[in-house]
């Protein structure tokens, strides 16, 4: 059984719009895909309505949040996406990425950089603004050969040239609103450092004691010395340990399904999650 438990599409950063998400997951022989775009469920309805026959959907977002300074995502599973708390927080969120996105434009030109508005808008043709689009533009104009070069100082990363900070969440507040919403939570590549600052352990076992369910291991971004020491911090604090490809469509390198989750994990997300189930292929339209 092969499980990739975090993929994204058009309605956030992905290339695939999400009916064709959902249709290359069944091809590369996934038997259970997570679709957990930034900040949104936008997705969803079109990702369940093509749905493969043999396919089973996780419904899930990956959320936005800061720590001591520290920005950092949490993975939300099966959460019930009209729950009105965590809606509201979402909503908060989101209507911060086109003033952001603006903002970084505005940034670029003053560095010289002729990104537009309009450009990126185009990028992210209607799907939830952030920064990949904003580093899809530098690409489009030759300053950057991909888009995993626009996160470095000189440009996107955090504390970048042209960065700008936006509204996210206190990953403790995100923990307590999708516990109420009946979701699970799995804190997203916690050892990401080529990203930039990681949330230390000490702080990972803070979020464990107040309700995390667990995290992501395998993936691309922890080399195996990472890994080997997330399964163990994991192991101490009796968390979930996940596997994900962070697939992007052609905006990343890596491919569906190239990380994947254990199916006694998978089991034990659905068991803990009460505010939405797993959604089984029926065909698709």
């Amino acid at each position: 059984m092969r499980i990739d438990l975090h993929c994204h599409s058009t309605a956030s950063d992905g290339t695939d719009t999400p009916a064709g998400l959902v249709r290359n997951a069944a091809a590369a022989g996934l038997d259970v895909v997570a679709l957990t775009d930034h900040d949104t469920t936008r997705g969803h309805a079109e990702a369940i309505a093509a749905l493969p026959e043999g396919l089973t959907l996780v419904t899930g977002a990956e959320l936005s949040c800061r720590v001591d300074g520290v920005s950092m995502h949490m993975l939300a599973y099966l959460f019930d996406p009209e729950e009105p708390a965590l809606l509201a927080e979402r909503e908060l969120v989101r209507d911060d990425r086109v003033p952001r996105a603006r903002a970084m434009v505005a940034k670029l030109d003053e560095l010289g950089v002729p990104v537009t508005w309009e450009q990126v808008e185009r990028i992210a043709a209607g799907g939830s603004v952030g920064r990949p689009h904003v580093a899809t533009a530098l690409v489009e104009l030759g300053v950057v050969p991909t888009v995993g070069d626009a996160f470095t100082g000189e440009w996107l990363a955090d504390g970048g040239r042209a960065f700008v900070e936006k509204h996210e969440t206190d990953p403790f507040e995100v923990i307590r609103l999708v516990k109420g919403a009946g979701g699970v939570t799995v804190f997203a590549h916690p050892a990401a450092a080529k990203r930039g600052r990681t949330v230390p352990e000490p702080v990972i076992a803070e979020m464990a004691a107040a309700g995390l369910d667990g995290i992501e291991v395998d993936h691309m971004d922890h080399d195996a010395d990472a890994r080997a020491r997330l399964r163990g911090l994991a192991g101490e604090l009796g968390l979930l340990v996940t596997g994900s490809s962070d697939y992007h469509g052609s905006r990343k390198t890596v491919s569906l399904g190239a990380y994947t989750t254990d199916p006694e994990v998978y089991g034990e997300i659905t068991r803990r999650a009460t505010g939405a189930f797993p959604v089984p292929g029926t065909g698709g339209a």
